[in-house]
């Protein structure tokens, strides 16, 4: 039975899923204790359509965690995702008062590099630290201590549409759940799978869920560009079920079955059974026909994603290649695809730095849920949507109030 106290909880509000991971804080890490999953009802393309549906789905999903655990759940880190995120690089200045870099200098120098201009309808989820440069002496990543009169900092602003992050939080509390944080998905996903040497060298993590197809990319250990495109594993889903007849259900399972990204890996006696529509009798189709599907599909995705790295200008900037996460990477062939795309080392990324459960989650599937759990004992310190204060709704409310003195 794990301790209240100790537990970190990772609630991943997923297109296709509702993934909530408890991790047990230990004296030499993390161990996952609890994993709970159920079908996503109400999202779509990573945002909340129907609150009454994902609140039922986040309920199922965090009592069978609290089943698994022995304990009960009453807050959680959860994810946000969908095509409103953007993410912008920004700089930020300030002189020195005693000519040492201290805390509040540092916290300075991150306000001044939050003033841009966002629109009223956004909020800020993140503002990451890529690098501080004292003096124009750049590449420092921990400034505090050092000597000097100027002090810039270089960072990376995630924002999200403030009611999309209001209706995350909104459902959470209506399942009985403080929300401690609201994380970006491939952030937390990156938390978990990628390693220090990746992002050093430079690296693309690609988290493919359902709805949408999550970006990031590191740089000289710094993340440096994220984006998001709404195309993800249902579109393979739906493309099955047109071509082959047969209900988005059972398109999803022979997706999941017998789903690969090249017809070059497919043998051609290979059969699988198709049910139809309708109560129409069931038909035996190549699985070639299959795959004929699935690859132009998948090719276009990772298109899409080299064109994002290219509009980025990164593209040069990444020797470690690519690490695919996500349940639609699970499908046969999905690496070797992407490889002949990007002409760049391309690997699957699950969960690392972690005990307890370690063979239940060790999966791409739950690499963003993981990730959660480990950024949030990483930021515990770190709270910025605490529901009990209510700053999101009054956040949104005072925003709303500026934007409706401005029009009238």
């Amino acid at each position: 039975m794990a301790k209240k106290e100790n537990m970190v909880v990772g609630l991943d509000i997923g297109t296709t899923k509702i993934g909530c991971i408890v991790g047990r804080v230990e004296e030499d890490g993390i161990d996952i204790v609890a994993v709970g999953v159920h079908p996503s009802r109400g999202l779509r393309k990573g945002v909340v359509i129907n609150i009454e549906s994902t609140v039922d789905s986040i309920r199922k999903a965090v009592r069978e965690a609290e089943m698994m655990c022995g304990a009960p759940i009453n807050s959680v880190y959860t994810g946000i995702a969908g095509g409103h995120i953007r993410g912008i690089n920004s700089h930020g200045i300030v002189a020195l008062k005693d000519n040492e870099v201290r805390a509040a200098d540092v916290d300075r120098v991150l306000e001044a590099a939050q003033a841009v201009a966002i629109p009223l309808d956004r909020e800020v989820i993140h503002v990451i630290p890529q690098e501080f440069v004292i003096d124009e002496q750049d590449g420092i990543r921990d400034p505090i201590g050092m000597s000097g009169v100027r002090l810039e900092a270089k960072v990376h602003i995630v924002t999200a549409a403030v009611t999309s992050a209001q209706n995350i939080v909104k459902c959470c509390n209506r399942a009985g759940l403080n929300v401690n944080d609201i994380i970006l998905e491939q952030l937390s996903a990156a938390e978990s799978a990628l390693t220090q040497e990746e992002k050093e060298l430079g690296v693309v993590l690609v988290d493919i869920g359902g709805g949408t197809t999550d970006i990031a990319v590191f740089s000289g250990g710094s993340l440096v560009h994220t984006s998001i495109l709404s195309i993800g594993g249902n579109h393979i889903t739906n493309d099955l079920a047109v071509g082959l007849r047969t209900p988005a259900l059972e398109a999803e399972k022979l997706k999941q079955k017998y789903g690969c990204c090249l017809t070059s890996m497919v043998q051609r006696e290979e059969s699988i059974e198709v049910p139809s529509v309708g109560g129409r009798i069931d038909r035996v189709l190549s699985r070639q026909i299959l795959a004929e599907i699935i690859e132009p599909r998948v090719e276009e995705l990772f298109t899409l994603v080299k064109q994002e790295l290219v509009k980025s200008g990164y593209e040069d900037l990444i020797a470690s290649g690519l690490v695919l996460t996500g349940g639609t990477v699970l499908m046969e062939g999905m690496t070797e695809l992407a490889e002949q795309v990007f002409n760049l080392p391309v690997r699957r990324g699950a969960p690392r730095g972690i005990g307890g459960l370690v063979e239940v989650v060790q999966s791409p599937l739950y690499a963003t849920g993981v990730g959660l759990v480990l950024y949030g004992h990483r930021n515990q310190e770190h709270r910025a949507f605490k529901s009990r204060d209510g700053n999101v709704y009054y956040k949104v409310r005072d925003r709303m109030k500026e934007w409706l003195e401005e029009i009238f």
